[in-house]
């Protein structure tokens, strides 16, 4: 076998050649060449390289130090070539054609595959809701001829930014009167007066069967969290002052107009007439807050008004963040066996963390909103010279 040796030659004008080639690089930037190689070549064009190199007489082991794959590479290019099935083939003017086979993402196919995550499985044939990587690689495969694994598509996908994560339920956000009242809310709450006060009420259930969520766990292994057996339930109605970050709250074992009635009565005590003259309270629509007793509690508190949040909104409530936290603390993979501990949980956490001081929703900065509360305030300057 003939060995050519280069030696450097110095031509006038050029900058001088290097005196050797060989480079000190540390390991670290080394590996980080070879794991960017794997990641950017087609695999045809390594199986391309492996043959000639088999052809021109090197063994596996030379190949592999070579091109900086494994010896099963090339035991597997040279197989599959035997075989007839490395997916190369001749056009009608017999020239060779690589396969349309690629582990690189490029920018046409980035846009293939997010036009097949933005339509739904059905609109391709497939009976399934959700998109999974071995049906996202068959359709890649039927519509562009690509051969390639789900977990090549996996991959890609974590490139692309996409995560495999829980979806949550949302209600349609159509209240007609939806700017009007998050106007409303907007208008009191930038203009409370020194005796006045808004805050933001709801309910929450503590049930006994835990939430379940994500934790961390060992790989190859699964956390199990076990269930009571008889669910039992226990109720929370809990009023938040975004200002001061204070949440006030009572209990119950029954989820009805009387558990907001002694919510009232804790704000109330809480805020007495001798130092506040006006009691915002902002609540959901929901048929305990318009019960025939609570009009009447109303009544015989005139100091006290109900603001009426839009209709299946309930990121405009930031209590609804404070309620997210017990759940994050307390209820999401509990281990209590008994509804009282569970309950005891709950309040042990509302004592001890806290203020939360959650910001007003992005919902009230909207230029609908905003025009609304510009209105209440030219509104409020007509009355007052009036």
């Amino acid at each position: 076998m003939l060995r050519w040796i280069f030696l450097p030659i110095h031509v006038h004008g050029d900058p001088p050649m290097p005196a050797t080639t060989i480079l000190d690089m540390p390991p670290s930037e080394q590996d980080q060449m070879l794991a960017t190689l794997r990641r950017s070549r087609y695999g045809y064009v390594l199986a391309l390289h492996v043959l000639l190199l088999c052809a021109a007489g090197h063994n596996p082991t030379e190949i592999a130090a070579f091109l900086f794959c494994s010896r099963s590479s090339v035991y597997r290019i040279v197989r599959a070539y035997r075989n007839g099935t490395l997916g190369f083939r001749h056009d009608d003017q017999g020239r060779l054609v690589a396969p349309l086979r690629t582990t690189v993402l490029m920018p046409w196919l980035k846009r293939a595959l997010l036009a097949l995550l933005k339509a739904r499985p059905q609109r391709y044939g497939w009976c399934r809701t959700r998109w999974s990587c071995a049906a996202l690689a068959e359709t890649l495969k039927l519509k562009h001829g690509l051969d390639i694994s789900a977990e090549t598509i996996r991959r890609w996908l974590h490139e692309l930014g996409w995560v495999w994560r829980r979806a949550h339920l949302v209600a349609k956000d159509d209240d007609p009167q939806r700017i009007e009242r998050l106007g409303l809310i907007r208008f009191h709450h930038d203009h409370l007066g020194k005796r006045e006060r808004l805050v933001f009420a709801d309910e929450l259930d503590i049930h006994l069967l835990p939430k379940v969520g994500a934790q961390w766990m060992p790989q190859g292994s699964r956390r199990e969290v076990m269930t009571p057996g008889k669910n039992e339930k226990h109720y929370l109605a809990g009023a938040l002052e975004t200002s001061t970050g204070e949440l006030h709250y009572t209990l119950g074992d029954r989820k009805n107009n009387g558990l907001f009635r002694d919510l009232l009565d804790i704000l109330d005590h809480t805020y007495p007439a001798s130092r506040i003259d006006r009691m915002y309270v902002v609540v959901d629509n929901y048929i305990i807050h318009k019960a025939k007793a609570v009009n009447q509690w109303l009544e015989q508190h005139p100091r006290f008004e109900l603001l009426w949040l839009p209709t299946y909104c309930p990121k405009a409530n930031p209590i609804e963040r404070a309620f997210g936290d017990v759940h994050d603390k307390c209820t999401r993979n509990h281990q209590r066996k008994r509804l009282r501990a569970l309950v005891h949980d709950v309040e042990h956490h509302l004592k001890t963390n806290g203020p939360w001081k959650y910001k007003m929703s992005r919902l009230y900065d909207e230029p609908d909103v905003l025009a609304e509360v510009e209105r209440l305030v030219a509104q409020q300057q007509l009355q007052a010279a009036a």
